[in-house]
């Protein structure tokens, strides 16, 4: 008698569907990388891997993220090589490093993949003096629908960037576009900072779940003090 064996779980079929119904933009980060992935292990289905990818690739320090995702139990010498291609291909044909900025219309679409997470997250774009962006970084991950961000956290990196402006940008899981007394509070507070450190804060963006961003320029809310 033959002993039954069991196969890893492929990414889900409905997945594909709708890449091939809606597009390719449809589809989360978790279940872009489900697609690279193809399949996940006995102990881990393939969205689970794709999950701790997700979380490696927005926290691994810069040239790290080949050895951050082999340490990943699941992901072994083929699939980093699969992701790291992918990466790749991305930024060659249509990344965000270097492209110039000068609106938020254009940051609107580097950015709009981060509305749908179910935590806020605070996002910062670095750009050179040409509006180029140079990076973009998640800086922090709140608890529930509340993100903690402190001035020197979101500038630690476009200083090293030798950035000369940012533009910030955060989720609200609620769908709710209408900044908060506290979105008004950190905008003040990082526009200040970036005056006394030189780096311009060019605007900050609020996306949500739902489709759309709010803009403090397009309102004309004010960037500091």
């Amino acid at each position: 008698m033959k002993p039954i064996t069991t196969k890893p779980a492929t990414a889900k079929p409905d997945v594909r569907e709708r890449m091939r119904s809606r597009g390719i933009r449809s589809l989360s980060d978790h279940e872009l990388v489900a697609l690279a992935l193809r399949s996940g292990t006995k102990e881990a289905p393939v969205m689970t891997l794709a999950s701790r990818v997700v979380r490696a690739m927005e926290s691994a320090e810069e040239g790290s993220l080949p050895d951050t995702l082999g340490g990943i139990d699941g992901i072994g010498d083929s699939k980093v090589s699969v992701i790291l291609a992918a990466l790749e291909l991305g930024r060659r044909y249509s990344g965000a490093r270097q492209r110039k900025v000068s609106c938020a219309k254009d940051v609107y679409p580097l950015v709009a993949h981060y509305a749908d997470r179910k935590q806020e997250q605070f996002i910062c774009v670095s750009l050179n003096g040409a509006h180029e962006v140079l990076a973009i970084r998640v800086v922090s991950v709140g608890i529930l629908n509340r993100t903690i961000v402190h001035p020197r956290e979101v500038y630690a990196d476009p200083l090293a960037d030798r950035a000369a402006a940012v533009i910030v940008c955060h989720n609200h899981p609620s769908g709710q576009l209408e900044p908060s007394e506290e979105d008004r509070n950190i905008t003040r507070r990082l526009g200040e900072a970036g005056d006394i450190l030189g780096i311009a804060l060019l605007d900050h963006l609020i996306l949500s779940p739902r489709g759309g961003y709010f803009s403090f320029v397009e309102a004309g809310l004010t960037l500091g003090g």
